[in-house]
């Protein structure tokens, strides 16, 4: 694994300085948009909706769209001046249980290595915590975001998991929670009964993506019976006009300087034949 991010754990006087690494990885098989054809990839342009034109990437900013269909145009300078934590610190608020932090809240988790120097204050703090039964509510800026996390223990290593916002989470607002459903207790006893028929121990490694692997038998199978296509290589773009625009001006600048410094010719008798057989 190849750290994200490095920073140091602040908890109290105590600083551990740490590398931060995702604990997490998708395996979707990942396609690309082709042409059914010939095989060759589907490219994107970015056209500005009003006049059509290319934008080169340098020209794009981010924009806020009002109600009303206006747009807010941000600059870089807009973005410096906001209060982002530029700090590498994860610093620890308070301890709570862990039962009082809902799921829902949880993001992104990524491990937490102690550099050589903070090998011990680490391992002092992960044992500590254990032996606490809680986790720690902690704040941290990565990816250019400010976040709420929780910092607990797995395995013998400290376990960072980025939280929602309070806002950011959706009430559940539907018709059924307004209704008066009756439920009988000959109905609940059976659930019940069913639910305790069900119980067991969870072990993640008892199942699988059935889907990922059905496709990746197809797509294996493809390959088997040479079901591929070579898409012949694709035209090289022109320049972009920027380019263009520049490299015609440089043209134009030497020709001028190559006619200013060309001595100006000078009429002789006798030479009238002599410039006409040489034309």
């Amino acid at each position: 694994m190849r750290s994200i991010w490095k920073g140091a754990i602040s908890f109290g006087l105590v600083t551990i300085p740490v590398k931060v690494y995702s604990a997490t990885e998708q395996r979707d098989v990942s396609f690309h948009q082709v042409h059914r054809e010939d095989g060759g990839r589907i490219r994107y342009k970015r056209v500005c909706t009003l006049d059509g034109e290319e934008v080169p990437y340098s020209d794009i900013a981010k924009g806020y769209e009002l109600p009303n269909g206006e747009m807010v145009v941000l600059t870089d300078e807009d973005f410096a001046d906001l209060p982002l934590s530029t700090s590498r610190r994860i610093d620890v608020l308070q301890f709570v249980e862990e039962s009082e932090v809902d799921p829902i809240y949880f993001a992104k988790s990524y491990y937490l290595e102690p550099d050589a120097q903070g090998a011990k204050p680490y391992v002092l703090l992960r044992d500590a915590l254990e032996r606490s039964d809680q986790v720690a509510i902690v704040k941290v800026a990565l990816r250019q975001r400010e976040s709420l996390a929780t910092l607990r223990v797995r395995e013998g290593v400290f376990v960072l998991e980025t939280m929602l916002w309070p806002d950011e989470v959706r009430t559940p607002d539907f018709p059924f929670l307004e209704e008066d459903i009756e439920i009988r207790k000959q109905e609940l006893s059976m659930a019940t009964s069913l639910i305790e028929s069900m119980q067991g121990d969870f072990d993640p490694s008892e199942y699988k993506d059935a889907y990922r692997e059905a496709l990746q038998h197809v797509i294996d199978a493809k390959i088997e019976g040479r079901e591929v296509t070579r898409p012949e290589a694709a035209p090289e773009e022109e320049p972009a006009a920027d380019l263009l625009s520049a490299l015609r001006a440089s043209v134009e600048a030497a020709k001028k300087e190559r006619g200013e410094k060309k001595p100006a010719s000078k009429k002789k008798t006798g030479t009238k034949s002599r410039s006409r057989k040489s034309a």
